[in-house]
């Protein structure tokens, strides 16, 4: 790829990007961010990378949550905690679910940026430019939030470093061990609502147990009480994404040093465009989202573009398409992939499908179409007899009603009390995990159907 350089993007053509008016500022902070440490690393990325190729083959299982934008008002230990430990939860259940390891990616550390239907907004006769997330301008309705600032992404960067930090110290430190984490769990399935999980619960406790008594524990295994965790956003700004790019000096390539994982957005995914040229070039493993205008033709051009050498683990494509139409798009996709022969990992994003304005004028989510849409995933991939390799949600550890629905229902009228979101609604911590508990129970019957297909 000698012809590929990280500025070569700026030769093609551009969406869902700000256009800076200060171009000296822009230029300063470029400069800035180009003498400061990556934030993640080669050997991280190409390790995510090996997993997720295990995930392609069903020989593991994506769990990919967090934040659909993060904010900087919002920016606290305790909420990365809550986020990445409802995370471990989802994630040991999920495990008791597919019976293979679960790799845990947040979209967490760099999901800053936010693509947008419209450039402009509307409010009571006033039109204004979007917000674009806070790496990009501010929420607040006013002309001068509404400019593009660059010395934002030194704030981002600086939030992201701190936020890694925190993940890294979780993920060793023994916050992790894995009876904590069940003992989390268990607190939540004794409650009187959500006793229906507790089977699945008190499963996962013999096993343990088991473990504990044949001498398996924290004390005496290491995998027992660390996990590897790691970090993804939409690669949309990509100034940000230039500046943070390094030359890996092991292997001669180049790394998006931004997170361990970046993905291509819906609205972005032109063969010919900005955001393909960049993430063609970089060694990360790569996500592309697709959705209902995504075609075969689509599909094929760009994994010629993203994964020219067929690698295992480089491509991840993640189908949304809204409960009741997966059963339309997907299985044209899976057989565009399967004609290619492309080695891909198939993940389920039954979020950006499903959003809906509630009639208080909320935007919103119902928890019913969310699994929904995991069903029919899973459904089309038993039938096409391909391997689902993942879920990606929209999600926070913290206490939220933004979207509808679960055992511990929120209401169209309660979706006032703990709306906190600055772009989409997300699944809160006691939605998440039932959310996973349901799923695992699809895992568990793909499990049983491939055993009884191997038998026969």
């Amino acid at each position: 790829m000698s012809e590929w350089q990280k500025s070569t993007w700026r030769t093609k053509p551009r969406v869902q990007m700000p256009e800076y008016t200060d171009a000296d500022a822009l230029a300063r902070v470029e400069n800035q961010l180009a003498k400061y440490p990556p934030l993640v690393f080669a050997g991280e990325a190409r390790r995510l990378k090996t997993h997720l190729a295990a995930a392609g083959r069903g020989e593991a299982f994506l769990l990919q949550g967090g934040d659909c934008a993060e904010s900087f008002e919002q920016f606290s230990a305790d909420a990365i905690r809550d986020t990445f430990k409802v995370m471990l939860q989802m994630a040991m259940v999920l495990t008791y679910g597919a019976k293979v390891p679960v790799v845990k990616v947040g979209r967490m550390a760099g999901q800053f940026a936010k693509p947008r239907s419209a450039p402009t907004e509307v409010v009571e006769g006033v039109e204004l430019p979007s917000y674009r997330g806070d790496i990009i301008n501010d929420l607040a309705f006013t002309p001068e939030a509404r400019i593009p600032d660059p010395n934002k992404m030194l704030q981002a960067y600086t939030q992201a470093a701190a936020t890694l930090n925190l993940l890294r110290a979780f993920s060793t430190g023994g916050f992790a061990d894995m009876s904590r984490v069940h003992s989390w769990t268990l607190g939540f399935t004794d409650e009187q609502d959500v006793r229906k999980y507790s089977e699945i619960a008190d499963r996962i406790q013999d096993t343990i147990d088991f473990m504990n008594a044949a001498g398996i524990s924290a004390d005496t295994t290491h995998e027992f009480s660390t996990v590897e965790f790691y970090t993804s956003h939409e690669g949309l700004l990509l100034e940000y994404e230039e500046a943070l790019t390094r030359l890996d000096s092991t292997s001669g390539n180049w790394l998006a040093g931004s997170g361990h994982m970046i993905w291509i957005g819906d609205r972005t995914r032109q063969p010919d465009g900005a955001h393909v040229e960049f993430c063609r070039g970089v060694l990360n493993p790569i996500g592309l989202k697709c959705g209902p205008s995504t075609t075969p033709d689509d599909l094929k051009a760009l994994m010629a573009k993203l994964n020219p050498n067929n690698e295992e683990g480089r491509l991840t494509l993640i189908a949304r398409f809204g409960v009741g139409k997966v059963a339309e798009h997907l299985p044209r996709l899976i057989r565009a992939v399967e004609e290619e022969g492309a080695k891909v990992t198939w993940v389920c994003d039954p979020m950006h499908g499903n959003t809906i304005k509630s009639a208080t004028g909320y935007k919103t989510r119902q928890f019913q179409s969310v699994l929904g849409e995991v069903r029919e995933f899973f459904s089309v991939h038993e039938a096409e007899g391909t391997i689902p390799g993942g879920v990606h949600f929209e999600m926070t550890g913290q206490d939220v009603t933004e979207c509808t629905g679960g055992v511990r229902a929120v209401t169209e009228e309660g979706l006032s009390a703990r709306y906190h979101t600055a772009c989409d609604p997300r699944l809160n911590a006691s939605q998440s995990l039932e959310l996973a508990f349901l799923v695992a129970e699809e895992l568990s019957k793909l499990y049983r159907g491939r055993q009884k297909r191997a038998a026969g």
